[in-house]
């Protein structure tokens, strides 16, 4: 027909037709296609459990600082499923603060401080990994194990023997140790308690030596300000760090804190050594009730004493800029015949005590110890380097009557009452109480202690005279030892 389509010029356009119509149809049901042109629902359409862990994932690392943009969104994934399987083993928030090993507030000198960044460098580098975050944006890898060593009840354990012990020897360290108190001097001949060691159950305690408590406290100071039993403990880390020999180059700086002996005194208010290479001082201050004591009338020489159950001694309130660690106790001097017998008279403002529940002996103990912590706490965070502990009761073991009225401890076979401590809590529930909420640490060492009665002066002493029995000190070498194994463990 003239001037219509030619056949061969139709068949082109309908074959063009049908490629097409293929061509789209493929294009619409393909999925290798359909993914060059790919909808927003279709990539993020995940599944609700793994959709619910991102945003866990997204929220703790929001916390942490880091943006949306640079997490990887399949390694959020997996860093999340991890995170479940790591959680598995319940980590308290207490684990969580405490595995940093130091107070917000502390600060490392020299080496330490060297070693530590070193240490925090190859941990950051290790957490970069996959490691996931808890809610505070710390990485959680080996928090549990971490949480663990650092976090470790050290007053939770048992008593092994070990015939490496003691330490120094009970018939040595002649400068240090009171003669009293030492008792391979005396007519005591049973020695078993000499070899005992504190192991704590869910931790080992660092060995003790004199070269390691020496460089871990170079430069620096620990003071012990207590009574009596401070004393013991004082004397005993004097001990431990010599090995019981005699130390001529040790040096007495005791005149630099002003203790010296007075006029008619038996001995100074307290003692003050220093080990010179490493520049170590050891010092040891009287203070029976951790009171300020002040004459209520300085002309008079038989003056009673205010006993301000709410000031802190005037020697740890001048000294304290000076010392780096700091053990405090009391307990044993607050009885009724001890402060008539000192002519203390309680005072609280400035003025006598008025109050009726701190006129009863126990209520005025637990008043000054939360007092003293309380002031000690508050002056941690002008010193961030101090480190302060509050040492709990050491317990008496008097038998059958009180020391003055015919009370013994005769027993001389160790662990006879037992040799586990198994509570998580303290059995000075007046010391924790008071340290808790606080950054001064509760050096606990009651409940081990008490497993030990064959381990006081008992009725031996050095000229064997009959009289009574001291069973609230203990023979050294012996349990002080381990007090200050648990302070050097936490130092």
């Amino acid at each position: 027909m003239k001037g219509g389509l030619k056949v061969p010029l139709i068949s082109l356009i309908l074959i063009g037709f049908v490629c097409a119509s293929v061509i789209i149809l493929a294009y619409v049901k393909s999925p290798f296609l359909s993914y060059w042109t790919p909808s927003q629902d279709h990539v993020f359409q995940i599944s609700p459990d793994y959709k619910m862990k991102d945003e866990e994932v997204l929220r703790e690392r929001n916390r942490s600082g880091k943006s949306k943009e640079n997490m990887n969104f399949e390694s959020a994934i997996s860093n999340s499923s991890t995170k479940d399987k790591l959680t598995e083993e319940p980590i308290t928030n207490t684990e969580i603060e405490e595995s940093a090993g130091l107070p917000p507030s502390f600060t490392l000198k020299g080496g330490d401080l060297k070693a530590l960044e070193e240490k925090n460098s190859s941990r950051e580098q290790k957490n970069k990994v996959a490691a996931p975050l808890n809610s505070s944006g710390v990485a959680i890898e080996n928090m549990t194990s971490v949480s663990k060593d650092l976090g470790c009840n050290s007053a939770k354990g048992r008593w092994v023997t070990d015939d490496s012990r003691p330490l120094y020897s009970g018939f040595g360290c002649k400068r240090w140790l009171s003669a009293m108190w030492a008792c391979r001097l005396t007519q005591r001949t049973d020695f078993e308690y000499e070899k005992l060691r504190w192991r704590p159950r869910d931790c080992e305690m660092e060995e003790f030596t004199g070269v390691k408590f020496l460089k871990r406290m170079e430069n620096k100071t620990l003071a012990f300000i207590g009574d009596s039993l401070g004393r013991q403990q004082f004397q005993s880390l004097m001990c431990m760090i010599t090995g019981g020999e005699d130390r001529p180059d040790v040096l007495d700086v005791g005149r630099e804190y002003g203790l010296v002996k007075a006029r008619h005194a038996v001995r100074p208010d307290g003692w003050a050594y220093r080990f010179p290479r490493a520049q170590t001082t050891i010092l040891y201050y009287w203070s029976a009730s951790l009171c300020n004591l002040t004459p209520i009338n300085a002309s008079n020489p038989a003056t009673d004493y205010a006993m301000h159950l709410d000031r802190p001694p005037a020697f740890l309130s001048r000294f304290l800029p000076r010392f780096d660690v700091l053990v405090l106790n009391t307990g044993h001097h607050w009885n009724r015949g001890k402060l008539n017998a000192n002519r203390w008279v309680m005072y609280v403002d400035g003025v006598p005590n008025t109050n009726k529940k701190m006129a009863d002996i126990n209520g005025a103990k637990n008043f000054t110890v939360h007092s003293i912590i309380k002031w000690v706490d508050s002056q941690l965070p002008k010193y961030p380097g101090l480190k302060a502990f509050y040492r709990s009761i050491s317990p008496r073991h008097f038998f059958n009557g009180d020391w003055n009225t015919g009370g013994t401890c005769d027993n001389t076979t160790p662990l006879s009452g037992g040799k586990e401590v198994l509570q998580d809590e303290s059995s000075d529930a007046g010391a924790a109480g008071a340290v808790k909420g606080t950054a001064v640490k509760l050096l606990d060492i009651t409940a081990l202690s008490q497993l030990r009665d064959e381990g006081h002066i008992s009725r031996f002493s050095i000229k064997s005279t009959p009289g009574v029995q001291d069973c609230l000190h203990w023979c050294l070498p012996g349990v002080p030892d381990t007090w200050n194994e648990i302070l050097f463990a936490q130092l």
